[in-house]
C-alpha cells in the first residue's frame, strides 16, 4: 500500500490517476482524516497502517507566478519547508522509503560552455544572446546536476520566497532515511489550468523569451513511480522532459496546433521583462536529466511532449479548486532569512 499526501493538488491529483491505471493499492490521505503537519499523528498513523512507500506531494505553489505574497510566507513555510522535515523524521523512525516532489526552480540560468570547454553560470537566459547561443550550438548549455548547489536559495540570495522555501527543504531533509528527491521543470499538460504553464502562456498577451526547464505532469509521475518500482537508488532525479526549451517555440507550438485568434508579443530583454508589469510564467533554469536516463528511466523530448499536451488540449475550463497547501494559513511578516535562522534546527 501506498500513502499519498497532498493528493488534492495539481500534481497529487495526477499520482491518484496514476496509481489507479496501475491498480496499486494507495490511501489519499488528508488532513480531514489526519494532520499529517503533526509529526505524533503521521508518525502513528505510519507505524500502523505499515505503507510500503509514502508519496508526497503536498505544498503551497502560488497560482500565478514563483513569488508569495508576505501574508502566505508563514503557510509557504510550513507547506514547502517544516512537512518535508516531519515526514522525513517520520519515515525513519519507522524505516519506510518515500518521495518528495521538490522544484527546479531552486536553480536559475544555465551553465554554458565556451570554445575552449570552460564552464560559466549564465543566471540570466532572457538574454538574446543566449537565446542565439541555444538556437546554433544548444550543446554548449546545460543544466544543472543533482550535485550542483542551488543558487537560488536563502542562503544563495537574492532568491523568491517560493524558491527559497523549496531549497530548505532539500536542505532539512538531507541524510535523514531512504527517500527520492524529485526535482521537475515547469509543469505542463493537457487540462487548462492555473498550474499549467501552457494555460499561463495562452492567458498573457506579452511573453518573457528564455530558455526553461519543462515536465509534462504525466511524464512525471510516471517517472517518479518508475523510479520506486524498479529499484533505482535512493537520491536526487531531475524529471524533466528533453532538457531546454524556448518559451518562443512553445508560443508557436501553441499557435500551429491550437490556432489561437491572437497574436503574442515577446519581451525581448531583462530590462524590459523586470520593468514590465507582466507576471513571471516560469523558472529561469535547465536542469540535466543524465541521472535520470542513467537509472532506466525514458523521458520524451520537450517539444514531443508538448505537441502531443497540445494536441489532447481540453480547451473548456475544468473550474477545479486546487488547493495550494494542505496547511492552514497564518499571517506572518517574517522575511525568508529571518524564517530560515528561526526555523532550520532539525529536532533531535
Amino acid at each position: 500500500m501506498i500513502l499519498l499526501l497532498g493528493a488534492t493538488g495539481y500534481v497529487g491529483q495526477a499520482f491518484s490517476s496514476e496509481l489507479r491505471r496501475r491498480k496499486l493499492s494507495f490511501i489519499p490521505l488528508t488532513r480531514k482524516a489526519i494532520d499529517y503537519t503533526s509529526f505524533d499523528a503521521l508518525f502513528d498513523y505510519i507505524r500502523k497502517m505499515k505503507p510500503e512507500f509514502v508519496i508526497n506531494a503536498a505544498g503551497y505553489a502560488p497560482n500565478t507566478n514563483l513569488e508569495v505574497s508576505e501574508s502566505a510566507h508563514w503557510e509557504a513555510l510550513c507547506a514547502n519547508a517544516l512537512l518535508p522535515q516531519t515526514i522525513a523524521r517520520a519515515c525513519l523512525m519507522t524505516n519506510t522509503p518515500w518521495g518528495h516532489v521538490s522544484s527546479g526552480n531552486i536553480y536559475a540560468g544555465a551553465k554554458i560552455e565556451n570554445d575552449q570547454g570552460q564552464m560559466r553560470i549564465e543566471r540570466d537566459l532572457n538574454r538574446l544572446e543566449i537565446r542565439k547561443l541555444f538556437t546554433r550550438y544548444p550543446e554548449k548549455i546545460l543544466g544543472f546536476t543533482e550535485w550542483d548547489e542551488p543558487n537560488l536559495s536563502f542562503r544563495r540570495a537574492p532568491c523568491n520566497f517560493y524558491s527559497g522555501t523549496k531549497a530548505l527543504a532539500e536542505e532539512a531533509i538531507h541524510g535523514v532515511g531512504k527517500y527520492y528527491v524529485w526535482r521537475p521543470g515547469t509543469f505542463f499538460d493537457e487540462r487548462n489550468d492555473s498550474r499549467n504553464l501552457l494555460s499561463k502562456l495562452q492567458q498573457h498577451k506579452k511573453v518573457q523569451d528564455h530558455l526553461i526547464a519543462v515536465t509534462q505532469l504525466n511524464d512525471f509521475v510516471r517517472a517518479c513511480l518508475g523510479l520506486w518500482e524498479h529499484g533505482a537508488a535512493f537520491g536526487i532525479y531531475n524529471v524533466v522532459n528533453g532538457g531546454a526549451i524556448t518559451t518562443r517555440r512553445m508560443v508557436e507550438l501553441i499557435q500551429q496546433i491550437l490556432k489561437p485568434q491572437r497574436e503574442f508579443e515577446f519581451l525581448e530583454n531583462s530590462d524590459e521583462a523586470h520593468s514590465h508589469p507582466v507576471m513571471s510564467l516560469c523558472a529561469n533554469c535547465v536542469l540535466d536529466a543524465s541521472k535520470l536516463a542513467a537509472s532506466g528511466i525514458k523521458m520524451r523530448s520537450a517539444e514531443e511532449a508538448l505537441k502531443g499536451s497540445l494536441q489532447k488540449w481540453h480547451a473548456a475550463d475544468s473550474s477545479m479548486a486546487y488547493t495550494s497547501a494542505e496547511v492552514q494559513p497564518v499571517n506572518a511578516a517574517l522575511s525568508g532569512m529571518a524564517l530560515f535562522e528561526k526555523l532550520f534546527a532539525r529536532p533531535t
